[in-house]
């Protein structure tokens, strides 16, 4: 495939658990940084806070290696001041990116924190912080599963785009037209910060399955039906997973999209086998 024009290229990680997670991580990073050459690396933060100190340890180690990192910051359990407290410790790190979430509530715990909604959490950091930060904020192409309509879903981005935000990074998709739709609505409504569209490899289909019916991502029927195929054959379904993601980031860079965000479960292979397609390995 050709080389194609693209803005940003992102990879997210989740902090690991274990001393064997974090030797591991460190190896995917090298990896991704010495070839794919990412923009940024985000990295998630745990329902309820429950990875807060593992999130800014796997900020530091990234950022203490030269690369740019957005950690995540979510309304979930979060109070002002103790959001307050996070941002100041990424300012004395020297991080400059931040991916804004309203989070979803873990099992058993009913209710947010302060923050209810991620324009809150947006215009927080902004009156604290200024322009110091890049703030991320969350898109959902096919609607967020617990809103009321599409058209008020987009309502809401709308909303997170004009309290601060430079940019917003999508829920994973495998429909190109779906994102393209969001896009041109959330424009004709007054937003003007690039999308950035959220790729999942497929490696895994049980994972993905669980993963997708718990964020309301679609797998179209052709896609669910050909992976149930597969049964237990690992290697057919990463190939499978590797042409169908590729064409996808294909269609999204051909027709203009701004750039990818590779959710890829601190794993290598698969994200670096979908870019090298593309010709985005440096």
């Amino acid at each position: 495939m050709p080389r194609h024009k693209i803005m940003e290229l992102s990879v997210e990680f989740f902090p690991p658990k274990t001393p064997e997670g974090e030797s591991k991580l460190h190896l995917v990073r090298e990896r991704f940084s010495e070839t794919l050459k990412p923009s940024f690396y985000s990295v998630t933060f745990g329902a309820g806070g429950s990875t807060q100190s593992g999130t800014l340890k796997v900020v530091s180690d990234i950022h203490a290696a030269g690369a740019a990192v957005a950690p995540h910051l979510s309304c979930v359990g979060s109070s002002r001041e103790s959001v307050r407290e996070m941002l100041k410790q990424y300012q004395a790190l020297g991080v400059k990116r931040i991916v804004a979430l309203r989070g979803d509530l873990p099992s058993g715990m009913g209710q947010y924190g302060e923050f209810h909604h991620a324009n809150e959490l947006v215009e927080f950091i902004r009156a604290e912080t200024g322009d110091w930060f890049h703030i991320d904020v969350a898109a959902y192409p096919e609607t967020h599963p617990q809103a009321k309509s599409p058209a008020s879903d987009v309502d809401f981005f709308v909303q997170k785009m004009k309290a601060g935000a430079n940019s917003a990074v999508t829920q994973y998709f495998y429909n190109s037209d779906a994102y393209f739709r969001f896009v041109d609505e959330a424009y004709d409504l007054g937003v003007t910060q690039p999308i950035i569209a959220g790729i999942m490899p497929i490696t895994n289909s049980t994972q993905l399955l669980r993963f997708s019916d718990a964020c309301g991502a679609e797998i179209p029927r052709w896609i669910r039906l050909r992976l149930q195929s597969y049964g237990d054959d690992i290697a057919s379904i990463r190939a499978f997973g590797e042409e169908v993601v590729t064409d996808l980031c294909d269609q999204l860079l051909t027709a203009g999209a701004p750039g990818l965000h590779f959710y890829s479960l601190n794993q290598a292979d698969a994200v670096l086998a979908i870019a090298d397609n593309l010709d985005l390995t440096k």
